[in-house]
């Protein structure tokens, strides 16, 4: 059996077919980030699970989920390309 992609198509590497590999280093790191700050600055193990929880699931889900199957970084470099020059997408009409 032969299968014929378009040429338009584009591959991505997914992990298990979910997430994309640089997503994944960047909840990773994020991850990484609040575990540190929780860990020097809470004691109480059932608190900094709470906490880990609140923080990091969110990014997950997005990661996961997603913006229409668009890659989490490339949403957060429009966004920020947005706040830098908001002229650029908002056009207004002169009557």
């Amino acid at each position: 059996m032969k299968y014929i992609f378009p040429q338009n198509y584009t591959y991505k590497n997914k992990l298990f077919g979910i997430i994309d590999y640089s997503t994944l280093a960047l909840n990773i790191i994020w991850d990484a980030f609040i575990f540190c700050l929780l860990d020097i600055f809470i004691s109480n193990i059932s608190f900094k699970i709470s906490c880990l929880i609140i923080f990091c699931f969110p990014l997950l889900l997005f990661s996961i989920i997603g913006f229409n199957h668009e890659n989490f970084i490339n949403v957060l470099v429009y966004l920020f390309k947005f706040i830098k020059n908001p002229k650029i997408y908002f056009y207004s009409k002169n009557k």
